[in-house]
């Protein structure tokens, strides 16, 4: 098997790509195809860009935040305490009248 069977195979153009940890990719494009500014970096992942002196840098990585967290950015303390408060004083209120409550 070879070009011979499968025909002429369409001219291609390799573009090299740069990362900021200095991996180059070379990834093919056909000949008229657009090449596109930006590639993703096969060996770490990161962005790559066309320009060798300076690659994109790293994107920022968020730290995991809890539910805890997300609540306390909208809560001062004060108002933590004040719907505890409200909430107990509504579960009393409902074992005062006899209701089960699990």
């Amino acid at each position: 098997m070879g070009e011979a069977e499968r025909g002429e195979s369409a001219p291609r153009l390799h573009v090299s790509y740069f990362c900021a940890n200095g991996h180059e990719t070379r990834p093919a494009f056909a000949a008229d195809a657009v090449v596109p500014d930006a590639w993703d970096c096969p060996r770490c992942g990161l962005p790559a860009n066309l320009d060798s002196e300076n690659p994109p840098p790293p994107p920022k990585i968020q730290p995991y935040k809890t539910h805890l967290a997300y609540v306390k950015e909208r809560r001062t303390d004060a108002e933590a305490v004040a719907i505890l408060a409200e909430a107990l004083e509504t579960l009393r209120t409902r074992r005062a009248n006899g209701e089960v409550i699990y």
